[in-house]
């Protein structure tokens, strides 16, 4: 027993040791504003109440974190992979099993010197296993079950990052749409006013009957856009209840679109913090980690397997009232299997092994990638959102300065009813525009705060595994 403890003590361990691979990162994001190269600050370390002022979508985001089913499933899976730890390292310890018998026999007719008629017998003793970990598979094992919970930590946390801008874009679109709406019921209103006029001009001869039509066309297409607007409302109100893990429902309402955010957004930091921040690439380091320590799994195949077992039992027997014993047993010995033809399953083995590693090192560098164009996506977005929303701004109030002058005019009798038609749906579609385009540029805000990997940092409270 010595001898196998110092063997196990002084064991290697098959297959390479993790280090995270080298990846080359960029000195700056691409399309950052000059002033933010080098800015250790970043979006992403803001708590996500403090990034969104509006109160009720605060509480969405909480309920959100509670109750949303994919979150759950997240942390379902962390417990699963907390079991399998316990499962893959408990190979490493010797298991002893407790067994226990007891036998009557009865013997009727003639008996004879060697038949007796009442027999007991009774046995209890222990059985014990152990396998000798020389090459370290049950350690690498190990190893890797906790990369692989690691992974599914990670997991949870990029579906909390997710959630959190899902719900705040869900909740976007739908101040959008209650703005687009508003805007739809404004104009239906005005253009039946006007439609009552024409109606009223052309009773007394002074507009032509196309002028009544033109200005109904004006009022259905009106009427159009806030028949359109109330069915995305309910279908987005629908999207956003399933988010927070609640039937379909009418949601809440807080601050108009222009009033979510108390500033602009922060910089977004250092691109080398972004391999720390994002959980979807701490999840897939954690995966190539999982497959790098499944080499020396593989690997150890190649080598002599050594068990330990014993056992130990003690029992007593009956015989018409003789008894015999108590008789007691012990035993130990070793065994060992040596593989000497497999047909090329264990080379194959440790192939697969190795060819695991190199996708999952694939899919870690890809995932890196992937989150630096997020970024600079993100980043050229908000920009370009920027400039569009003060150019629809300034098409909005031009728009709205033609119309009040062709209205004017065609009161006046200088222009035709076809310029102030021109004009209503000139200024029609640029209020909406803008709305759009205020709704893109917070939704550019998101984006950003979600490629960088923001979010999650202090939702544990809110998302807790059980």
């Amino acid at each position: 027993m010595l001898v196998a403890a110092a063997l196990v003590l002084t064991g290697c361990t098959l297959g390479p040791d993790y280090t995270r691979p080298p990846v080359p990162t960029p000195p700056s994001f691409r399309g950052a504003a000059p002033g933010d190269a080098g800015a250790i600050e970043s979006l992403a370390d803001v708590a996500w109440w403090n990034l969104f002022q509006d109160e009720i979508l605060r509480d969405l985001i909480k309920i959100a974190l509670r109750e949303n089913y994919d979150l759950r499933i997240a942390a379902a899976r962390i417990l699963d992979a907390r079991a399998q730890v316990t499962i893959v390292r408990s190979f490493q310890f010797p298991f002893v099993n407790a067994s226990a018998s007891g036998t009557w026999s009865h013997i009727e007719g003639r008996r004879s010197p060697l038949q007796f008629g009442d027999t007991l017998a009774g046995t209890g003793g222990f059985d014990i296993g152990f396998e000798l970990d020389f090459w370290g598979r049950f350690r690498r094992g190990t190893e890797a079950a906790r990369a692989e919970l690691l992974a599914t930590e990670q997991a949870r946390r990029f579906v909390v990052t997710t959630l959190v801008s899902d719900v705040a874009s869900t909740y976007f679109f739908l101040r959008a749409l209650d703005l687009e709406r508003d805007i739809g019921l404004r104009t239906l209103a005005s253009r039946q006013d006007a439609l009552r006029l024409v109606k009223m001009r052309a009773a007394g001869g002074v507009a032509a009957l196309i002028d009544v039509h033109q200005a109904e066309i004006l009022v259905a297409q009106a009427a159009e856009v806030v028949t359109d607007a109330e069915r995305a409302i309910e279908q987005t109100e629908n999207a956003l209840s399933v988010l927070l893990g609640q039937s379909p429902a009418a949601m809440p309402r807080g601050r108009p679109v222009g009033e979510q955010f108390a500033a602009p957004p922060a910089p977004p930091g250092v691109p080398s913090a972004l391999l720390e921040r994002r959980p979807d690439i701490q999840q897939a380091e954690a995966e190539l980690h999982a497959a790098t320590a499944r080499i020396g799994v593989a690997k150890a195949d190649y080598f002599p397997r050594v068990f330990l077992s014993g056992a130990a039992a003690a029992g007593g027997l009956s015989l018409d009232g003789s008894k015999i014993g108590p008789q007691g047993l012990f035993a130990i010995g070793p065994s060992i299997t040596l593989p000497i033809f497999t047909a090329g399953r264990i080379g194959a083995g440790v192939d697969a092994a190795r060819a695991r590693v190199e996708e999952a090192l694939a899919r870690y560098r890809q995932t890196i990638l992937q989150a630096f164009r997020e970024v600079a996506d993100g980043l050229v977005e908000y920009r370009k959102r920027q400039e569009f929303r003060l150019e629809q701004e300034a098409l909005v109030v031009a728009s709205r300065e033609t119309t009040r002058l062709a209205n004017t005019r065609y009161r006046g009798g200088i222009s035709s009813y076809l310029e102030v038609l021109d004009s209503e749906r000139q200024l029609f579609d640029s209020e909406l525009g803008l709305v759009r385009t205020r709704r893109d540029e917070m939704l550019a805000v998101v984006r950003i705060y979600k490629a960088l990997g923001g979010g999650w940092q202090d939702s544990d409270g809110y998302a807790r595994v059980p």
